[in-house]
């Protein structure tokens, strides 16, 4: 008989193994992507909720994952917490719009989902899920960016810029002076970028990348 963590806890390491955000692999199964967030593990009542089995098929089938390997991920000593923390999740087209960020960058509002965070120190981390091509061969959709509106920022990083225009990008910072901003893109078809610092609304480090 397996428990109600256990079974979790594979949800979780079958994710982490398939390179998947919780709402990247119910997406894959044609789920909805909400139904793995940790948040949605307990009922209002305090009563632990179970994934169902119909769910539990789908995702199997998608990944093309056997029954004995998702058995196999039900120790919960295997070293991956699936009760670890999490922290917001929204793709990269949608972070252009209003009300997911404050004027400092920081994540506010609703309309997020949820990833399970690596190692971050940042209590403001979020992740953004990479969409479209322009950042290939490097980066291609589905990839995951763990974003630190706290850290600082230096040449050579790798950060995500928001422009006053509602712009959303994602480059290599090349050189900011005092009044301008040189980001390198990561696609050679894609030109470098320059922008002068008040069309900026603000610049954030990318600390982590799941592809």
């Amino acid at each position: 008989m397996f428990t109600n963590k256990q079974i979790w806890h594979a949800i979780d390491v079958l994710a982490a193994n398939k390179k998947l955000s919780l709402a990247g692999l119910a997406r894959a199964a044609g789920l909805d992507v909400t139904i793995f967030n940790v948040s949605k593990r307990t009922a209002p009542d305090g009563r632990a909720r179970w994934p169902s089995t119909q769910s539990l098929s789908k995702v199997l089938m998608a990944t093309g994952t056997p029954v004995e390997v998702f058995v196999s991920y039900m120790n919960v000593s295997s070293g991956f917490r699936a009760s670890g923390p999490t922290i917001p999740l929204i793709g990269m087209a949608q972070a252009g719009t209003g009300g997911y960020f404050d004027d400092a960058g920081f994540p506010v509002g609703g309309g997020w989902e949820e990833i399970s965070l690596p190692q971050v120190k940042d209590e403001n981390a979020y992740a953004l899920e990479v969409s479209g091509d322009s950042m290939e061969p490097v980066y291609r959709a589905g990839d995951i960016l763990i974003v630190s509106p706290n850290a600082s920022c230096r040449r050579g990083d790798r950060v995500v810029v928001k422009t006053f225009a509602g712009q959303v990008l994602f480059k290599t910072l090349k050189r900011q002076t005092a009044k301008t901003i040189e980001l390198a893109s990561f696609n050679p078809d894609h030109d470098d970028l320059t922008f002068n610092l008040d069309e900026i609304d603000w610049v954030a480090r990318v600390l982590w990348i799941s592809q």
